[in-house]
């Protein structure tokens, strides 16, 4: 039988829904001759705080320097410790040390795939100065403990968002919850733009001021600069475009939400997987629909290698995030972890499947995957 090939996202599909805004939008920065900055980069502000609920929303550009602008506005440094995951992308722990503070990670939960907040407490020292919860694959990080937590022991809470815009916990947007939020609008997020972009976003009016002037060279006048800082802006046609996809931002996550229900219904009678869970609290966005492949050699990903190529053949293209955690890292082994330092997050990145997900994909292309799942398993 001959089948389709279905890629883990397909961003032709949704451009292809709502091209004659994008079009639009882009041809009126480029007809206006403001390139940099302008109203398409104000608005978007404006509109993405009240979506998220908070005070203030600054653009950057990129996720990756909304969470190193977040660290610099905390006066994190040199000697300062970081709270993270070891099973997310890089950039969590890579902004943590470009400020020259040491990320110190804590093992996750095998449900949620994120930071387990029960060890959260162990890994707490002197040095401590900032937490960052990653909200994995669109699944929010139980906020109300991990919040807890952080104001017993004076912390800084800087949420990770970036695979997880429009998630909410205990029915508030994350980004408005810690600190500060941090987006990433890279084109496979649920609010991905066509090139790079991300925004902070806080209710501290201060923390906003310092990131606008860091973001900006360090500078609130120009030519007069107050703080070593980086150019990070976000690109006008960019966020011209986010001002059209945020609208259809909610009606995107319910369809990813129902499609995971979907694959919920399909793939549990399959043996020999784990499936994803909503955790109880909280509202999912399922960046990422992930399941965890029981591996047959243990301490191997050989078998959920071979699974995923087996289903390309069948036209399945699927994911692996990530496949070597962060504290095994080559970058990182001068922190001292060893193999065996972060069993769950260890066990996890071998048998990691990210299936198919997207908006756009159909019911009968979720059969697709599921028949094909069923069959290269019961090989």
């Amino acid at each position: 039988m001959r089948v389709n090939t279905i890629p883990p996202v397909d961003l032709v599909r949704q451009y292809k829904l709502i091209s004659e805004e994008v079009d639009l939008a882009v041809l009126d920065v480029v007809r206006s001759g403001r390139y940099i900055g302008g109203a398409a980069v104000s608005d978007f502000e404006e509109q993405f705080s009240q979506y998220v609920g908070t005070s203030h929303c600054v653009g950057c550009n990129s996720g990756t320097d909304a969470l190193y602008l977040a660290l610099r506005a905390f006066n994190i440094g040199p000697g300062d410790e970081v709270i993270t995951s070891p099973f997310t992308f890089i950039a969590t722990a890579e902004t943590i040390s470009m400020t020259g503070a040491t990320p110190v990670f804590v093992d996750i939960d095998r449900t949620t795939f994120n930071l387990n907040v029960d060890l959260l407490e162990r890994a707490i020292t002197p040095k401590t100065k900032a937490i960052i919860p990653v909200h994995l694959f669109g699944q929010p990080v139980n906020m109300t403990q991990l919040m807890d937590i952080a104001q017993r022991y004076d912390l800084y809470v800087i949420e990770d968002c970036a695979q997880a815009t429009g998630a909410k916990w205990d029915g508030k947007q994350v980004g408005n919850i810690g600190h500060v939020g941090c987006f990433s609008f890279f084109p496979t997020k649920n609010l991905g733009t066509c090139g790079d972009g991300g925004a902070v976003t806080t209710n501290d009016r201060v923390i906003a001021d310092t990131i606008r002037t860091i973001k900006e060279h360090g500078s609130r006048q120009r030519y007069y600069h107050d703080l070593v800082g980086i150019n990070s802006r976000l690109d006008t046609i960019q966020a011209a475009i986010l001002q059209v996809k945020l609208g259809y931002l909610d009606r995107w996550n319910q369809q990813r939400r129902e499609i995971a229900q979907q694959y919920h219904n399909l793939l549990k009678p399959i043996s020999g997987i784990q499936l994803p869970q909503e955790l109880s609290g909280g509202h999912h966005v399922w960046n990422q629909y992930t399941i965890l492949v029981e591996n047959q050699e243990e301490g191997t990903a050989v078998f959920r290698d071979r699974l995923r190529g087996e289903l390309q053949q069948q036209g399945i293209i699927s994911m692996i995030y990530y496949p070597i955690p962060l504290h095994l890292q080559k970058v990182y082994q001068g922190l001292g972890y060893e193999v065996g330092a972060f069993p769950v997050t260890e066990k996890a990145a071998h048998e990691v499947l990210s299936l198919p997900m997207f908006p756009d994909i159909s019911f009968e292309e979720q059969q697709q995957v599921a028949y094909a799942l069923k069959d290269c398993l019961s090989h």
